[in-house]
């Protein structure tokens, strides 16, 4: 079965879109099957797939509120190499519509065991915020991917998520685990960046990504061409350390059993390209 991962971060502004998309084509890239859910109304890892949220007729909104099934939802995005559930800002009324049905954490992992046998990873891409959307990813999930940027504030910020992720662990889904800490935007020459990425080390030690994500100028115009930087440009640091990641991913699982869907009550250097309801 698929690996289900959630990409979230409670502040904004910390790569986790650019991550679930360029993770997503990376993984697609080296031949598995992927799943983007993109549960953010902003739907930009709908755009960023190469599909106009404006178009697109069914969405997470439909399948959360049980009024499509989910293989009548999922498209392929061409353009990326992966399969897409798309979303838009018809979220935002699912976020209220979800607070007064039954068993309203559960609806999306309720949906994805229809098609989890059918993808080798299936990745979330959250709301920047904690949400009915966000917790019902964490309730899927069997782990979360937390882009986080080296600077003060993120800090802060992450102590709050691991305190959500934890009451999620206890509440509604008892495996969930932290799957790791991707340093994002990184610039080795700020003294601060560094200061707080040797802080993470400390603290978290191999949960932290040896890969890390830099700024990057092709990685952040990708987007508006509706690619991710693999498509846009291969040749780029942005796609070079992506690529690095899903290698890192995809050691760190390599010799794992196979995954079971959640419940229901060799060190290597840094990575090139990176710098120090129906169904």
């Amino acid at each position: 079965m698929g690996r289900i991962l959630a990409v979230t971060n409670q502040k904004g502004g910390v790569g986790k879109t650019t991550t679930s998309v360029n993770f997503a084509a990376s993984l697609s890239q080296t031949g598995r099957r992927v799943l983007l859910v993109d549960l953010d109304a902003q739907g930009n890892a709908t755009m960023g797939s190469g599909c106009d949220k404006h178009a697109v007729i069914k969405t997470g909104y439909d399948l959360l509120l049980g009024h499509t099934a989910i293989r009548d939802i999922i498209v392929y995005a061409e353009e990326a190499g992966y399969d897409l559930l798309p979303g838009n800002g018809d979220l935002t009324a699912a976020e209220v519509e979800l607070l007064a049905r039954d068993d309203r954490e559960r609806r999306l992992r309720s949906a994805l065991t229809y098609v989890q046998n059918e993808y080798d990873a299936i990745i979330i891409d959250c709301p920047p915020s904690l949400s009915m959307l966000t917790i019902n990813a964490l309730a899927a999930a069997h782990s979360v991917i937390i882009p986080i940027q080296c600077e003060y504030y993120a800090l802060e910020g992450l102590s709050a998520l691991l305190e959500t992720i934890e009451q999620v662990r206890v509440s509604v889904n008892p495996e969930l685990e932290i799957e790791g800490l991707l340093r994002t935007m990184y610039d080795a020459r700020n003294n601060l960046a560094n200061d707080v990425s040797a802080q993470l080390q400390q603290h978290f030690g191999d949960k932290v990504y040896r890969t890390i994500i830099p700024r990057n100028v092709r990685l952040a115009e990708a987007p508006s061409h509706g690619l991710p930087v693999l498509r846009y440009d291969s040749s780029s640091r942005g796609a070079a350390a992506y690529l690095a990641l899903a290698g890192e991913y995809l050691r760190r699982h390599q010799a794992a059993p196979g995954i079971t869907p959640p419940a229901t009550h060799n060190a290597e250097p840094e990575q090139a390209g990176t710098e120090p309801t129906h169904f």
